[in-house]
C-alpha cells in the first residue's frame, strides 16, 4: 500500500515538473520576439566594427579594401591633430554630461512635488504638459528657442521695447554652451524622466507616511526623511545605468544647435563621429572612435556596478 502511494506521489511530482517546463517554454516563446528584435537591432550591427580594421572607401566592397589592423586606433593618439580633436570633443562630452548628472535629482524632486498635489485633475494636467516636450524633435525645439532667444526673438524684442540696450542670444554664442545645452536637455526631458520616480512613489508603503503623520511630522519632514530615502534605490539604479551611457550624449540636440560660433564647445563625441563618417567620409576612422567609445562605456558601467555593490550592497547586474 505504501509503495503504491509512493509511486502515485512520484507520478504527480513528474507531472507537475513537466507542467512547469511547459509553462516555462510558453513564457520563453512570449519573449522570443523581443529577443529577436534585440539581436537584430543591437547585436547584428556590431558587425560594422570590422570597418575599423580596414581602409574603407565608400562605394567599394570591403573585400577590395586594404586591411590596416589597428592603425586607425593608433592614429587616435599618434596623430597630433586627431589627438587634439579627440581630447576636445571628450572634454565637451564630459563637461555637458557632468552638468547633466548634477541636474539628475530634479526629475525626482519634480515627481515628489507633483505627488503632493491634491487635485488629481491638475496633477495629470501638469504631468502631461511636462511630458509632451520629450516627444518633440530637437529641430522643432531649436525653432522654438530661436523664436524666443534669437537676435530678433521674443525676449530681445521685449527688452528693446522697454529700452534695454543689451541683447540675449544664447544660440549664437560660445559662452556657457555646456550649461545651456544641459539646461535644455533637462527641460525637455524633465516630465519624462519623472515618470519612473512618480511610479516609484505610488508604490511606496503609505503606512509609513500615515505613522509619521500620527507622530506629528510635517509635510516637509515626511518628504525629507521618508520619501526621498525610499526613492534613493531607484535614483541609484538610474544613476548606474546613465554612467554606462556617459559618452552616449546623442547627436540630435547638438547637431541642431551647432553653428560656426559654438562648434568648438558643442561638438560632443557622437557628433564628432557623425562629422567624421558622414561629413568627411572617414568611415573607418569614425568606426574606430565609436568602438573606443563603446569599450570605455562598458568599463564605466562595470566600475559603477561594482562600486554600487560595495557601497550599497546591491548592484544592477
Amino acid at each position: 500500500m505504501s509503495s503504491s502511494k509512493a509511486a502515485a506521489g512520484k507520478l504527480l511530482e513528474t507531472a507537475g515538473s513537466r507542467q512547469k517546463r511547459i509553462e516555462s517554454f510558453k513564457l520563453f516563446l512570449l519573449i522570443l520576439p523581443c529577443l529577436a528584435l534585440v539581436f537584430v537591432f543591437h547585436y547584428m550591427p556590431l558587425w560594422g566594427w570590422v570597418y575599423a580594421f580596414f581602409q574603407y572607401k565608400p562605394g567599394m566592397s570591403l573585400a577590395n579594401c586594404k586591411f590596416v589592423g589597428f592603425q586607425n586606433f593608433t592614429n587616435l593618439f599618434g596623430n597630433p591633430i586627431m589627438r587634439e580633436n579627440l581630447f576636445r570633443v571628450l572634454r565637451n562630452t564630459l563637461g555637458i554630461q557632468c552638468i547633466n548628472y548634477l541636474l539628475m535629482p530634479l526629475p525626482m524632486l519634480f515627481a515628489i512635488f507633483l505627488s503632493e498635489i491634491k487635485s488629481t485633475r491638475f496633477q495629470k494636467c501638469v504631468q502631461t504638459l511636462t511630458t509632451l516636450p520629450h516627444f518633440i524633435s530637437w529641430v522643432i525645439m531649436f525653432s522654438l528657442m530661436s523664436s524666443l532667444f534669437g537676435s530678433s526673438g521674443l525676449v530681445n524684442s521685449l527688452m528693446s521695447k522697454f529700452g534695454a540696450e543689451m541683447t540675449v542670444n544664447i544660440l549664437t554664442t560660445d559662452k556657457h554652451v555646456w550649461l545651456i545645452q544641459a539646461l535644455l536637455y533637462t527641460w525637455k526631458n524633465l516630465g519624462w524622466n519623472a515618470i519612473i520616480y512618480f511610479a516609484a512613489i505610488t508604490g511606496l508603503d503609505q503606512e509609513v507616511n500615515e505613522a509619521a503623520m500620527v507622530d506629528g511630522a510635517s509635510r516637509w519632514q515626511r518628504i525629507l526623511h521618508i520619501t526621498i530615502p525610499l526613492l534613493m534605490p531607484t535614483f541609484f539604479v538610474l544613476l548606474i545605468m546613465s554612467i554606462g551611457n556617459f559618452l552616449n550624449s546623442g547627436i540630435d540636440q547638438y547637431l541642431a544647435f551647432c553653428n560656426a560660433l559654438n562648434k568648438e564647445h558643442i561638438e560632443v563625441l557622437d557628433l564628432y563621429v557623425y562629422n567624421l563618417g558622414i561629413g568627411s567620409g572617414q568611415i573607418s576612422f569614425s568606426v574606430a572612435v565609436g568602438v573606443m567609445k563603446s569599450v570605455i562605456a562598458l568599463i564605466l558601467f562595470t566600475f559603477a556596478n561594482t562600486a554600487s555593490k560595495k557601497i550599497r550592497g546591491t548592484s544592477v547586474f
